[in-house]
């Protein structure tokens, strides 16, 4: 028994120096972790905790889709996954013969990779972005000590640049992510996600069947958009804004098209435009501005429908009125010329419009009255925002009748010294085409499909007379009756507008160029406006913009099945 017992305190006393030993070591590890290598490892921990959770507040932003015209969602916006090579500058070693490892597998520019990899006090630089699993996989099969692959997530837009003033970006504003310009900067608050990326401490995880838990975490509360863009249609307009642009070498184009029964937009673009992937890469940020909405323009002798049919409306005038016109007035000591100086004698209102006469248009206001004018032209809602959902909108600019003089009233009725919008104009002139209402656009699709009617501003019978009077000048005097379908009517005016100087008083000898219209007349399915701003070696929009005009209003015709009127 005594031997026993001698053999159990000799184990006792073994096992008792080993976990002496043990925690010898232990205490030894942490003094070498905690005092004398303690910056190192502080380091290396945050270089790994960088590599490892990456809050991403875009994780859960909602989606925005177009909508085809079967119904269908196409992705206008969505968030792509891939991977970023980031660098540790302060453990690196032989940054030359590290760049050309990684240059081999992904292109990197060689002097920012230097100059970055130089920051020895720094411990994190972004070097690439956007890597797919491939290209992420074969950097981190390097194992360079300092060289970390890690997930990234960032908006992304399928269509490039289509529709770009519609959908803006996402971009940097200081450290955070955020919707800028367009419906992502309007939708901001409900786009935006507030999930988090985190990857784990292992690259491998992503190669493990985990990448779609790793990226998309709580995801229930993800929204989405749908816009009430028609891709096709959208697309179709920008390639004709795109020509008629390089035709007459422009300083731009606009247009809208868009349903004047409900103020539903189909399409809206400016050119020129640009990518939202690479927003980074413009160099003037006026760019990013819509100026469909964001931009106010004279508009020109498209201004006389509203002036005529105010005062049909008003009973002032019929279509069969008549008035003697000399070929210019003089209002207030101010000339005022038709485009063609020449006496034309007794002259009716249907002429008028076909023949876009300047003078016809002070006749049409005079006899309907400078108060009521003003009054029609409010009512039109040319002074005041759509309310589309789009940010940065403006407000037309009408407050030059509220002068006492008689000029200011006689230059607006065919569309001088009153600043409207496009798209506040062509929601005006949708009125003339769906019965007299002022119809609210929309851009976001709504639950309720029943429009937003602000105001009826003209009677039915007069929307009626004034789409019959535009009809004629279609069928007979645009072009000379050239482009007059045979089993379509279709409505419209053109415009051709001196530009006015942008920091002085006066115009230049730059034109505007508009066209709108729409079809089938009577049952107007769609309207089309365009612009052209500064166009060379052309002098009116009939010669301009009736070609572009013609062939989106076929494209829509055919592409709706729309059928004949006539």
């Amino acid at each position: 028994m005594i031997k026993r017992l001698d053999d159990f305190s000799d184990r006792i006393r073994i096992i008792g120096i080993l976990l002496f030993f043990i925690a010898g070591v232990l205490i030894y590890r942490l003094f070498d972790l905690q005092i004398v290598n303690s910056d190192y490892y502080r380091e290396k921990a945050e270089r790994q905790y960088t590599a490892s959770q990456i809050k991403s507040p875009i994780a859960n932003r909602g989606i925005i889709y177009f909508r085809e015209k079967d119904g269908k969602i196409v992705s206008a916006a969505v968030i792509k996954e891939g991977y970023k090579l980031v660098i540790n500058p302060g453990v690196l070693k032989n940054s030359e013969d590290i760049y050309d490892k990684i240059s081999a597998i992904i292109p990197v520019d060689r002097d920012d990779f230097l100059k970055r990899a130089k920051k020895e006090n720094d411990i994190y630089e972004e070097i690439a972005h956007y890597l797919d699993p491939d290209k992420a996989k074969a950097i981190n099969k390097l194992a360079i000590e300092g060289v970390n692959v890690v997930p990234e997530q960032w908006r992304f837009y399928p269509g490039g640049n289509l529709a770009s003033h519609i959908l803006g970006f996402v971009g940097y504003q200081n450290n955070d992510r955020v919707g800028q310009y367009g419906i992502e900067k309007s939708y901001e608050d409900y786009l935006r996600g507030t999930g988090e990326l985190s990857t784990g401490n292992s690259f491998a995880e992503s190669f493990l069947g985990l990448s779609r838990e790793l990226f998309l975490n709580n995801l229930e509360d993800k929204k989405e958009v749908i816009l009430t863009i028609e891709p096709s249609v959208q697309g179709y307009l920008e390639k004709a804004l795109e020509k008629v642009v390089i035709q007459y070498s422009a300083e731009g184009a606009g247009g809208i098209i868009l349903d004047p029964k409900t103020g539903k937009i189909l399409a809206m673009a400016a050119k020129p435009d640009f990518d939202p992937n690479f927003y980074n890469k413009i160099e003037k940020p006026a760019l990013f501005l819509n100026p469909l909405v964001s931009n106010r323009f004279e508009m020109g002798s498209v201004m006389k429908p509203l002036t005529i049919s105010s005062a049909l409306d008003n009973g002032s005038i019929t279509s069969q009125s008549t008035y003697y016109d000399n070929g210019y007035l003089v209002i207030d000591n101010m000339r005022i010329e038709n485009y063609e100086v020449k006496v034309r004698g007794k002259v009716d209102i249907q002429t008028v419009l076909e023949q876009s006469l300047n003078t016809g248009a002070v006749f049409a206001m005079r006899q309907l009255g400078k108060e009521n004018f003003r009054n029609y032209m409010s009512d039109f809602g040319l002074g005041e925002k759509t309310n589309i959902e789009l940010p940065d909108e403006i407000n037309g600019d009408i407050k030059s009748l509220n002068s006492p003089r008689e000029i200011e009233y006689a230059t607006a009725s065919y569309g001088h010294g009153i600043a409207v919008t496009p798209l506040g104009f062509a929601a005006a002139f949708s009125a003339l085409a769906n019965g007299g209402f002022l119809v609210q656009p929309y851009i976001v699709e709504k639950a309720e499909n029943k429009p937003i009617i602000k105001r009826q501003v003209i009677k039915n019978e007069t929307s009626e007379e004034i789409t019959r009077m535009l009809v004629k000048v279609v069928d007979k005097a645009l072009l000379g009756g050239t482009v007059k379908m045979a089993h379509y009517s279709i409505a419209a005016k053109t415009g051709t507008a001196m530009m006015p100087f942008e920091n002085q008083k006066g115009y230049s000898d730059d034109y505007l160029h508009t066209f709108i219209g729409y079809a089938p007349a009577f049952d107007a399915k769609f309207l089309i406006f365009l612009y052209l701003k500064k166009p060379q070696g052309v002098q009116y929009a009939s010669h301009s913009l009736t070609p572009p005009f013609m062939d989106i209003t076929k494209f829509l015709l055919n592409y709706y099945t729309i059928a004949p009127d006539r």
